[in-house]
């Protein structure tokens, strides 16, 4: 706390008057009060005179002895005040005298315009609403400041614009999203969180325990397997929008603890999916932007457009690593050529292939290594091996290919999706073979899920499903270039 504010908030008391207000409700939005008289001359305001009565947080006072011009904020917009010494009794001019830039307050009067033709409230009445103990930052350095804006991300909205709008839109950017799936005839589902096998993605859980059930418990790493046993109990079209928990690295494009959705459509296929991603991807990036775009942060305030109209590119696993990099065809047949590609890419420590990867695997470390940070524009990248691909459905003309791809744009993966394993024999031949590479050392493995393999025994229908990173997903109509900027309260290691 600042000691100049303790001495105001003293005097505060001194006159009787409440530094923090119970209840306040009768103001109108800044945006509303602007935009009802933003068209209107000054001559038309002189005779008019409408009042107003606003209230917000005060980010700049501009003082001239016995007036004042006080700029506030609320939710939807800032408005100036005009406070002059006889427009007010002497004990509401000495109370706005006590005011400074983060303190709440409530303003009514009339509208006029200034010399300069700012729409701007005289004040005739004046309520103390919320005292600030601590002073706001002169100056806010925005990127060059980047753990104290995740840190104290009160004082990031408050000094922020951008990042204000950013959250706005992701709250928009969602609740376009489940607009698109409830018109498409989906129901919303909400699935466990606290599972006692973790399922339905390649990662390591945190671990809980419920101490009443004398039961160790995981933090979901998805939903996907809760989600598919609704689509055999009738629930043909389905989406969760969800948190999930990995105990993965933290870097610029994970977090720990992030937002997906995750949807499932009975009698449907993976390519009904791209559609679908096709249709809503401009759909939403339209809504935000205003046109059919989404954005890649260069560094220095550069954005480059990134255009969503579809069709999005497609190509194979084998065909983008072909095309984005060297290697050439005799070398993606030969595994030993390829973990020296990638030995010779290894920063540090030479990376350590395990006796159990198969060509499937090496060429997903390929293509993660040298592809995907290349593939801008969105790109539909099909063909995934089996090996790394437990869930998905094998190709009928390529057994140890799936029915699976993955979107990409501004280099990074936002959305995975297939068509859905659902007989039950070789899901446990799967989940058997996750299991040996599990007891290999691999904690990212699938474990055996044998309520999940039932409940497919009384038949899952020919069924899609896919899921978005929210996040990266705003990342991208955002034109942000780290996942905590779009993350509210990011996890972050405790302060010293």
């Amino acid at each position: 706390m600042d000691e100049h504010r303790l001495h105001k908030l003293a005097r505060l008391s001194e006159l009787g008057i409440p530094p923090y207000i119970n209840s306040f409700k009768d103001n109108t939005d800044i945006a509303g009060v602007i935009a009802s008289h933003s068209q209107k001359s000054s001559d038309e305001l002189h005779n008019e005179k409408p009042e107003c009565l606003v209230a917000g947080r005060i980010k700049g006072v501009r003082g001239f002895g016995k007036i004042a011009f006080v700029t506030i904020k609320d939710r939807t917009g800032s408005i100036q005040l005009y406070f002059k010494s006889d427009s007010l009794s002497k004990e509401d001019f000495e109370l706005f005298s006590l005011c400074e830039t983060g303190d709440f307050i409530a303003a009514g009067g009339e509208l006029f315009r200034t010399k300069t033709g700012e729409l701007t409230v005289w004040v005739r009445k004046f309520t103390f609403l919320t005292k600030a103990l601590k002073d706001l930052p002169e100056k806010w350095h925005g990127l060059k400041d980047l753990e104290k804006r995740h840190r104290m991300r009160y004082l990031d909205l408050i000094m922020n614009e951008d990042s204000f709008n950013t959250f706005r839109k992701r709250s928009l950017i969602v609740q376009q999203l489940r607009e698109y799936f409830y018109s498409k005839g989906f129901l919303e589902a909400e699935t466990p969180m606290m599972q006692s096998i973790p399922g339905g993605a390649a990662a390591k859980p945190f671990v809980t325990y419920h101490n009443a059930l004398n039961l160790e418990l995981y933090l979901r790493v998805a939903p996907e397997l809760y989600l598919k046993r609704l689509v055999v109990g009738g629930v043909e079209r389905v989406f969760e929008l969800n948190r999930n928990f990995r105990n993965e690295g933290i870097s610029v494009r994970h977090n720990p603890e992030f937002t997906m959705l995750e949807w499932y459509m009975a009698y449907n296929d993976y390519n009904g999916l791209m559609e679908m991603i096709e249709e809503f991807f401009p759909l939403i990036a339209s809504k935000v932007n205003g046109k059919p775009v989404g954005y890649l942060d260069m560094g220095e305030d550069e954005l480059v457009e990134i255009d969503l109209t579809p069709p999005f590119a497609r190509l194979t696993l084998e065909e983008s690593i072909l095309k984005h990099t060297d290697i050439s065809d005799a070398e993606l047949k030969d595994p030993s050529a390829l973990k020296n590609r990638l030995a010779r890419n290894a920063t540090g420590a030479v990376p350590s292939f395990s006796s159990d990867w198969g060509m499937g695997k090496i060429k997903m470390e390929i293509f993660e290594t040298f592809v995907e940070h290349q593939l801008i524009d969105p790109t539909f990248i099909l063909g995934y091996p089996k090996e790394v691909s437990p869930l998905a459905k094998s190709s009928i003309d390529d057994p140890e290919t799936t029915e699976r791809f993955e979107l990409f744009a501004g280099g990074v993966e936002i959305v995975n999706g297939f068509n859905e394993l659902n007989d039950p024999r070789d899901q446990r031949e799967r989940f058997a073979e996750q299991v040996k590479v599990r007891g290999a050392g691999d904690e990212e493995a699938h474990r055996m899920d044998l309520d999940y393999i039932n409940a497919l025994e009384y038949g899952l229908p020919p069924t899609a499903g896919a899921g978005i990173g929210i996040d990266r997903f705003v990342m991208l109509i955002c034109g942000k270039r780290n996942i905590r900027e779009v993350i509210l309260f990011p996890l972050l290691k405790p302060e010293e």
